[in-house]
């Protein structure tokens, strides 16, 4: 039998364990704690960098045009408010209906799917400079929804190829967290952009320099995504065995063997599991209000009675405080292993923050209420996705709960962006309480989340006995952890 075949095998039956030293798959290799973290160490240098920083300009394309709202676009493109919402809707109508293309990740190489996706929405995102009314926008919208569905999601699943579950809700921590951090850059980019004379319109110019970063990183994509752990130019032979034994131990085959196909029968399972779908039902919530801050943000405080100019600048706080609060509590979800604690905490933060804006008057703790409501939203986002990868027992199923929960979550967009009309300003309070109702209901489902988990863990105790943290205990206690088996248990 060929490594070739066994790869093939593998792939159809990602539940399977391999032996220990089959040497079809490479034989597990012992190695220190400290050689692991050196290893993990130069996939964040190497990976997450590149990943943040393409997500970073992801969130800059899509949001901007928030910004160039304030900067002129309504009033070049003659757009009323239902112009200017069906602008920001179109781009999540097509970011849902794309979402299918996160399994292209796992089809096909991933430097192959992330460079032509960098630079289809570099490309649609820069050409919106050039737009000339209201039907061209709507047009080039669609297509950047379709381009960005496949990439942030997208990314989110590749994690799982590369990071272990106790390593995943970081990563995808330090990914999301690209998200504040854009809106910060956004609004001091749009500061110094709109408070200059350009011969060119300032919204014009806002998305041309937004926009070409973006086509450049497109060639950076295609050279430095590797398409699996062991094709990763960066690490040395030593450390692509310690990679070759942690997806042993992961998953129970070689790390190549995981791209090229997916297992169809495990696909309908997700859509029946109760699990994935309060993920899904938190994500929507979440996405409520994470899809409305960043573009009204400005417009808020602008109404706050500051001038468009300030307004622009003052949003920069607010989303860097989210940044940092995003980055400790998926660190903490991590180390503790109790995501839906966390993500119970991140929703009642940002839950909080929407009923002062909602009940007070004064502009100075409206401000400070917009730090709460940021930082509980995005900080929210990147627990729920690290919880469903890690309730997942197949590769396939988590590239499927990414799918439905997208699918569903995205949906909130819809409601988010359009809980702000113009009629409502200055305090908005309908739309902030809105927001506020989802993220309380985002805390709720967490911890109904977190009980049926306990209750689905002490099956598998009375099925298989009790394991310890590391998912080690019994006879195939090194081999695919992640998958489901004697070993598996639900993350809480």
């Amino acid at each position: 039998m060929s490594n070739e075949k066994s790869a093939s095998t593998l792939e159809a039956d990602e539940t399977g364990v391999s032996p220990p030293g089959d040497p079809q798959n490479g034989s597990l290799v012992n190695y220190t704690r400290a050689q692991e973290y050196r290893v993990v160490q130069k996939l964040d240098w190497n990976l997450m960098t590149l990943f943040f920083v393409l997500y970073m300009l992801a969130f800059l394309d899509r949001g901007n045009i928030g910004n160039a709202h304030i900067a002129g676009l309504d009033k070049d493109l003659h757009l009323d408010n239902s112009r200017y919402q069906w602008l920001i809707n179109m781009f999540y109508i097509t970011y849902v209906v794309a979402e299918f293309g996160v399994l292209l990740w796992k089809i096909f190489p991933p430097h192959i799917v992330g460079t032509v996706v960098v630079f289809g929405w570099g490309l649609i995102a820069t050409v919106q400079a050039g737009v000339q009314n209201w039907g061209g926008m709507m047009a080039l919208r669609f297509l950047l929804g379709v381009f960005e569905a496949c990439y942030g999601p997208g990314i989110i699943y590749l994690l799982s190829f590369f990071y272990l579950r106790r390593e995943i809700g970081f990563r995808c921590g330090i990914f999301a967290s690209a998200a504040p951090l854009a809106s910060t850059f956004a609004g001091a980019l749009a500061y110094g952009i709109t408070s200059g004379h350009a011969r060119l319109a300032n919204w014009r110019l806002l998305f041309l320099v937004e926009g070409l970063p973006t086509i450049l990183m497109a060639t950076v994509a295609f050279f430095f995504i590797p398409d699996s752990p062991e094709k990763a130019r960066f690490l040395t032979a030593e450390e692509k065995d310690i990679v070759r034994s942690r997806a042993m131990r992961q998953v129970g085959t070689n790390a190549n063997a995981r791209i090229g196909g997916f297992k169809l029968k495990d696909l309908a399972p997700v859509l029946i599991d109760m699990k994935a779908w309060l993920c899904a039902l938190m994500y929507f919530c979440g996405n409520v209000s994470y899809s409305s801050l960043p573009v009204f943000l400005p417009t808020i405080l602008q109404d706050m009675g500051y001038t468009a100019i300030n307004a622009q600048g003052l949003s920069a706080p607010p989303s860097f405080a989210a940044f940092l609060f995003a980055l400790i509590t998926t660190w903490v979800a991590d180390k503790t292993q109790q995501r839906c604690l966390v993500i119970t905490l991140t929703s009642s933060v940002g839950g909080v923050g929407y009923i002062i804006l909602a009940t007070v008057k004064t502009v100075g703790v409206r401000y400070f209420a917009t730090f709460l409501a940021s930082a509980g939203v995005f900080a929210t986002i990147p627990n729920v996705l690290g919880l469903t990868l890690n309730n997942q027992g197949s590769d396939t199923r988590r590239g499927m709960s990414i799918v439905l929960i997208n699918l569903i979550g995205q949906c909130g967009p819809f409601l988010g962006t359009n809980v702000f009309p113009a009629r409502q300003r200055p305090r908005y309070v309908e739309g902030m309480s809105i927001c506020a109702a989802f993220m309380f209901f985002c805390a709720v489902l967490a911890l109904i989340q977190r009980i049926l988990l306990m209750w689905e863990n002490s099956k598998l105790d009375r099925k298989y006995g009790t394991v310890t943290k590391d998912g080690t205990g019994n006879e195939s206690r090194d081999v695919a952890v992640e998958n489901y088996g004697p070993n598996f248990r639900y993350v809480l």
